[in-house]
């Protein structure tokens, strides 16, 4: 997994450092370019060549192969920091197993950062043990959100206030370093309305083997929902109260 998230990661990067690159919209008008295609082909050559007998389910180029042991995988996760030569993104590789998610690897190109977790052994930033922050009340935390107007939009806004009200910072930074804010110990809670699976299965792994937890918004442990939150595990359960969900009228 680390030697394609490198394979996949030097691909984007030589789309980042040219001049220029098409950037088209999906569906959900969120970004795509051509190097987000092209990374995650050179990380599914290196997986299938590795492990034949697994499948995948990209971003990108969609599903494939066998459900029971598969490959998740998002080839630049901070597009819009991308197009924007802003340098946090990252490549995100998250191993399923049986529904559970077992391993992940989380590789910045630009800074040649390395974060993985395995199931059991931990979880480590450039071989480096880490771990979630000791903080235990929600008026010493800090808070990382996704883009405020996705907040907005969404069925958690009162919620989000209502977290931010008690707690003593929020930063809005979003995307996977939120994540790996919460696994290193930086921050206690993190969040997000709009998630895929290959947004949250890496990274998933990555912070619960530090310490903490992560699930939806609605307590559910899974990885194909919409919503995810992140915390150094002491202070989920406050979090998830103040952001429990209230249906508009």
């Amino acid at each position: 997994m680390v030697e394609a998230a490198r394979a996949g990661g030097a691909t984007a990067l030589e789309h980042y450092r040219r001049q220029g690159f098409s950037v088209s919209l999906k569906a959900d008008r969120s970004p795509v370019t051509e190097a987000d295609r092209a990374a995650e082909a050179a990380i599914l050559d290196v997986l299938r060549a590795r492990c034949p007998d697994h499948g995948a389910l990209g971003e990108e180029l969609g599903e494939s192969g066998p459900r029971a042991r598969r490959f998740i995988v998002d080839p630049i996760d901070g597009t819009r920091n991308f197009v924007r030569r802003i340098p946090t993104w990252a490549v995100l590789i998250g191993l399923e197993e049986e529904g559970q998610v077992t391993a992940g690897v989380v590789y910045q190109p630009v800074t040649g950062t390395l974060h993985t977790a395995w199931r059991g052994q931990g979880a480590y930033r450039d071989g480096a043990r880490i771990r979630v922050s000791p903080v235990d009340a929600l008026e010493r935390a800090l808070v990382v959100h996704s883009s405020v107007n996705f907040l907005r939009r969404s069925t958690y806004w009162d919620g989000f206030l209502r977290l931010a009200d008690r707690t003593q910072v929020q930063r809005g930074f979003g995307d996977f370093s939120a994540y790996l804010w919460v696994a290193e110990g930086q921050g206690e809670i993190a969040l997000s309305t709009t998630v895929k699976a290959w947004d949250v299965a890496a990274l998933k792994v990555v912070v619960e083997e530090a310490g903490g937890r992560l699930t939806d918004l609605d307590g559910g442990s899974g990885i194909y929902g919409s919503t995810v939150c992140a915390s150094n595990g002491l202070l989920h359960d406050a979090a998830l109260a103040a952001m429990r969900r209230e249906e508009r009228a």
